[in-house]
């Protein structure tokens, strides 16, 4: 990560403080915005994602994430804002795509209902051990390959968390579920193991390589309506060309065939001509020298004649 600071200052005497963190793709600027947006901010449409707070303005654009901080805002600092987001560098290629994990959160109408700017999308143990999580970073494994997001939703008896641990293979997540719940079962047993917070009722289970936790003071329906409401869809994608090339297409094929087969009667056609025209001159002023000459043309001649005093015989 990169940080870069710098002042500004307008012809009116107004400025603004920007800060830019730079990440090695989308997520971590993502990850980064979650992080220091509160549920108090305001939702602003500037860049990938955008949240202010009187004169702050929080956004993030491609794997960037900025900062600023305005001496007095006005109807235009949201457009400059824009501006900018516009004219910085685009990352190329998947780093510039927002992580998928988030969008699997349920957004729900009735009980229990997602509060707004409570996601966070993280993805390492320091992160989330400051955020307060249903589990510890130790228990995730980030060096697996972890991602992790984690939401408020509103019960009935209260605030629960919902977090979602998404992880490169569900094998692997087999594996970490099983021993979260070995884990939870411990500490259930013996109050003073500290290898999960307590945080009243936990709920867990697994779809495809993603562990979903509801923790908080759920009741079993609400937390059944959350843990169901996530389900994972493999999508495969094959990376071929679908349309038909000239190489590729039949109809070209035979029309070449075609063409070529007309060239080679063409060139047969020339080099015969050719060939003829070449013997009948060379036969016209070289007669008998190069072409059919007598030696060349010997054959046997039996030289039979009939004879008269032959009597033929009787049958």
């Amino acid at each position: 990560m990169r940080l870069e600071k710098a002042a500004y200052t307008r012809d009116d005497g107004r400025n603004v403080t920007i800060k830019a963190a730079v990440f090695e793709d989308a997520s971590g600027a993502y990850g980064a915005f979650t992080f220091y947006y509160s549920d108090e901010m305001g939702v602003e449409t500037i860049g990938g994602q955008a949240a202010f707070l009187n004169n702050r303005v929080l956004f993030y654009q491609g794997n960037m994430l900025v900062d600023a901080v305005f001496d007095r805002m006005s109807v235009m600092s949201a457009a400059q804002l824009r501006e900018l987001a516009g004219l910085l560098p685009q990352v190329e290629g998947n780093k510039g795509n927002p992580p998928l994990l988030p969008t699997h959160l349920p957004k729900r109408s009735s009980q229990p209902t997602l509060e707004k700017n409570t996601t966070k999308y993280i993805l390492g143990p320091v992160t989330l051990d400051r955020i307060g999580s249903p589990l510890p970073g130790s228990m995730v494994d980030f060096t697996s390959g972890a991602e992790v997001v984690l939401s408020k939703y509103s019960a009935a008896a209260g605030d629960a968390t919902l977090m979602l641990i998404e992880y490169p293979t569900p094998q692997i997540a087999a594996d970490r579920l099983r021993r979260i719940d070995a884990s939870h079962q411990v500490t259930q047993q013996q109050p003073g193991v500290a290898s999960i917070i307590d945080v009243g009722p936990f709920f867990d289970t697994r779809t495809g390589p993603i562990i979903v936790i509801a923790a908080g003071p759920l009741s079993k329906s609400e937390a059944r309506s959350l843990l169901t409401s996530i389900s994972y869809d493999a999508d495969v994608t094959w990376n071929e060309n679908t349309y038909v090339s000239k190489k590729d297409n039949l109809a070209n094929f035979l029309f070449n065939a075609i063409v070529l087969c007309g060239i080679v009667v063409g060139l047969a056609l020339v080099a015969g001509i050719a060939f003829g025209g070449l013997r009948l001159i060379v036969k016209r002023f070289f007669p008998d020298s190069v072409f059919d000459r007598r030696e060349a043309m010997e054959f046997i001649s039996l030289h039979l004649e009939d004879d008269p005093r032959r009597v033929p015989r009787e049958p």
